[in-house]
C-alpha cells in the first residue's frame, strides 16, 4: 500500500507531465491594429509649435505653418507621411514611415529629417484609451530621457500630435512639439 503523500506526488507530476492543450496563453489575444493610421491617410495643413528646451524654456516657442500628405504602402502594412511647413525664418521637411508588426500587434514610428538625412531610432506603440501612443528612449545631450508621441483623433478632419518629454522616468511629462492637424479642402 502507497502512502497518501506518494500518490499525492505521483498525481502532481504526471498533471505537470500533460500537455496543456487547452492552457491560456501567456498573454491575451492580438488585438488587429492594422488600420489605427487610416485617419492619418490624405492632404492635410498642420499649424506647428516647437518648444526647443521643454524643461528649462517652456515658453520659448517656434511657430510654423505647412501641409501634410499621408498615404499607405504595401497593401496598407505601411503608412507615409510627409510634411513640409515654414515660420519664423525656417523651413522644416520631414517623413515618417509607420510599419504595422502584425505579430506584436503594434506599430513602429520611423522619422527622418531632411536637415540630418537618415532615420532616427523608432518609437513603438499603438491604441490606448482612444489615442495612438507611441513610446522611445532618446539621449540628447547626454540626458537620457523617454519620449511620447501621441495621436488624438477629434474628428474625420482634425487631429493632433503632441510630442512630450520626460527626465525622470514617466513621472512627469513636458510637451516639445505640437502639430494641429486639419484636413485640406
Amino acid at each position: 500500500m502507497m502512502p497518501d503523500w506518494y500518490k499525492t506526488t505521483i498525481a502532481c507530476l504526471l498533471l505537470a507531465a500533460t500537455p496543456a492543450s487547452n492552457a491560456a496563453p501567456l498573454r491575451g489575444a492580438i488585438r488587429d491594429g492594422s488600420h489605427d493610421m487610416d485617419f492619418s491617410l490624405g492632404r492635410w495643413t498642420t499649424e506647428v509649435t516647437i518648444i526647443k528646451d521643454p524643461f528649462g524654456h517652456p515658453n520659448q516657442q517656434a511657430h510654423m505653418t505647412g501641409t501634410k500628405v499621408a498615404r499607405t504602402l504595401w497593401n496598407g502594412k505601411a503608412v507615409i507621411e510627409e510634411v513640409a511647413a515654414d515660420g519664423d525664418g525656417a523651413h522644416w521637411q520631414a517623413a515618417t514611415l509607420f510599419l504595422y508588426d502584425p505579430t506584436a500587434g503594434q506599430w513602429s514610428q520611423n522619422y527622418v529629417d531632411s536637415s540630418i538625412g537618415r532615420m532616427e531610432h523608432p518609437s513603438i506603440g499603438g491604441l490606448i484609451d482612444g489615442k495612438l501612443e507611441f513610446y522611445e528612449q532618446e539621449d540628447i545631450e547626454g540626458i537620457s530621457m523617454l519620449v511620447k508621441g501621441t495621436w488624438t483623433i477629434f474628428s474625420r478632419d482634425h487631429h493632433r500630435y503632441d510630442v512630450a518629454r520626460s527626465i525622470d522616468g514617466g513621472r512627469s511629462w513636458h510637451t516639445s512639439f505640437i502639430a494641429d492637424v486639419r484636413r485640406a479642402q
